[in-house]
């Protein structure tokens, strides 16, 4: 188990007493949906971590739509009385009697099978999930939702950039079937800024680059964490293409660290990319990078038809971070220590 993990501990002890306004955070009370995903399985252990240690009173509330890996995911919490599990659908209505001060909208597919075998899923969440978040929040008067948005909304460089920031757009043909989630994300900001116009909402959008960590999902089908199981698996990495593209990465400790931070120092209405330039890389020095912590090679093998129509055809996307550095946040996690702690965690502890 990850939270009887030393190493994982440690993680989660480092976010919490790195610096932040955390008065915000403590005695507050969240919803976070999307809970057995990436992100938000590791900010619930941050948060309930927090307040095993600092005595936070932090209440949180796990939606999935599947009270069964709620249960297996979170069984260590279930006795808390900080904790609470709910099982719903994000597209439809959900009831929850009772006040939440945060809400993290983290529920997406987010990787290309899921793309190409949910398509319509996949832009439905994006659409009806966030309109029933946000009429939610309305209800519940919130003090502020977090729709996590992606690095994918800014399209393909059009060659004019180096980095991507936060005002820039690029080229996507939506007349695609892989267009529907880069597409979905744009009509969920999009709808963030109406539900601030119409109903005075407080929201932040955190763009968030490809992340990867220990609590991956590990049917995810990214390149990244086909990589990361690879390594895993003591297997040499099996790369789908020359690997030039170049993409930001980022650790999942880190982008938690961001979403809290953006929490209590983040501007209402704003964007901001979550990156760091350590993690820039391009995919075939990840895949050695890997395949090193192994002594293991890089081997090429071209995807199959249904993997491929999920691939992006992005071959250059860096978010630039001026703008949340510019409020005084700061990675946590070096890029070999990344690495390196998310093999060893799924290796020992999820496999």
């Amino acid at each position: 188990m990850l939270l009887e993990n030393e190493i994982y501990r440690a993680e989660l002890d480092k976010i919490n007493q790195a610096n932040n306004n955390w008065k915000k955070i403590d005695h507050h009370s969240f919803l976070i949906i999307g809970a057995t995903g990436m992100i938000g399985s590791y900010m619930i252990d941050v948060l309930m971590r927090r307040n095993e240690k600092n005595q936070s009173n932090i209440h949180i509330y796990a939606m999935g739509r599947s009270i069964d890996r709620l249960k297996k995911r979170f069984s260590m919490y279930e006795e808390s009385t900080f904790f609470h599990m709910v099982e719903a659908d994000v597209t439809q209505p959900f009831m929850l009697d009772k006040e939440v001060d945060y809400i993290f909208h983290g529920a997406s597919n987010t990787h290309p099978r899921a793309y190409a075998t949910d398509p319509i899923g996949t832009i439905m969440t994006n659409l009806m999930g966030t309109q029933q978040v946000l009429e939610f929040a309305v209800k519940k008067k919130a003090q502020r939702v977090a729709f996590l948005s992606t690095v994918e909304i800014y399209g393909e460089n059009r060659g004019d950039v180096e980095k991507f920031t936060e005002d820039y757009c690029g080229y996507i043909d939506c007349n695609t079937l892989r267009a529907g989630y880069p597409e979905g994300k744009r009509a969920g900001e999009s709808l963030c800024q109406a539900y601030i116009a119409k109903h005075d909402l407080d929201i932040i959008i955190p763009r968030v680059c490809r992340t990867f960590g220990p609590t991956m999902l590990l049917n995810d089908s990214k390149a990244s964490s086909q990589f990361i199981l690879n390594a895993v698996n003591n297997e040499d990495i099996v790369l789908k293409s020359e690997g030039n593209q170049y993409f930001s990465y980022a650790y999942v400790g880190d982008v938690v660290y961001a979403l809290l931070y953006l929490l209590g120092n983040g501007e209402n209405g704003e964007a901001y990319n979550i990156a760091v330039p350590e993690f820039d890389l391009h995919l075939k020095d990840l895949a050695h990078g890997l395949a090193a912590l192994n002594q293991k090679e890089v081997i090429f093998d071209l995807p199959d038809e249904e993997e491929r129509r999920g691939f992006s055809t992005a071959s250059q996307a860096i978010l630039a971070s001026d703008k949340i550095d510019s409020i005084g946040w700061r990675p946590l996690f070096g890029l070999n220590e990344a690495l390196k702690n998310t093999v060893e965690l799924i290796r020992n502890e999820r496999i």
